[in-house]
């Protein structure tokens, strides 16, 4: 017959047993909770790729812009500069939310050859200034529709891709002025050279 001293011990054992078996669940729980990195991980190569140089190029699309609006010697090349600041720094505000929002670090400044063409521009006035703008322009945007209008096709996270498919008509619509106005600074478009290349045969 077993005394109460040892009923007492076992009690005390399975007790101290138990409550080893229940903590365990609780510490499995704890280890297996997702981490708070947000989606920025599970976006892929290109779209973070798509991402970085949509921030650098919004920032520089504003800085230049606001270069045109003290340099330009045209009224209409000044007035694309505004345009620029107001719909690039309406877009980096946008992006910047969605950023947030996915736990993503945005740069904060321009590519070192987007500083470069900065430079080279701010040191030129007048005429040349609204020549050699506008020639950056058409580039630029031209290269921004083809990499919005893949990840607006193509692209697997959802706020990027809208986000994407939101600006490309905006962009559009700046290629469609810079072309406009660039042939009136001295600056030859795409559009232009296929108009002439039949006259050259």
């Amino acid at each position: 017959m077993l005394s109460f001293k040892h009923v007492f011990d076992g009690v005390i054992l399975v007790g101290l047993a138990g409550g080893l078996v229940c903590m365990a669940p609780a510490q499995t729980n704890s280890s297996s909770m997702p981490g708070s990195g947000g989606n920025a991980a599970q976006m892929t190569q290109s779209e973070k790729t798509f991402v970085k140089k949509a921030a650098e190029g919004g920032i520089a699309e504003v800085e230049l812009g606001k270069l045109a609006t003290e340099k330009a010697a045209s009224p209409e090349v000044k007035q694309f500069g505004q345009r620029m600041v107001d719909d690039h720094s309406k877009a980096n505000d946008q992006l910047k939310q969605i950023a947030q929002s996915q736990g993503i670090t945005l740069p904060t400044q321009p590519s070192a050859s987007q500083k470069a063409e900065k430079e080279k521009l701010s040191k030129l006035s007048g005429q040349r200034f609204d020549k050699a703008y506008m020639a950056t322009m058409l580039e630029d945007h031209k290269e921004d529709i083809a990499e919005f209008r893949h990840e607006s096709r193509s692209g697997k996270d959802a706020p990027i891709k809208d986000f994407a498919q939101q600006t490309l008509p905006t962009l559009e619509s700046h290629l469609k002025d810079a072309e406009s106005i660039a042939p009136k600074e001295g600056v030859q478009t795409s559009s232009a050279r296929q108009q002439q290349a039949p006259m050259t045969k």
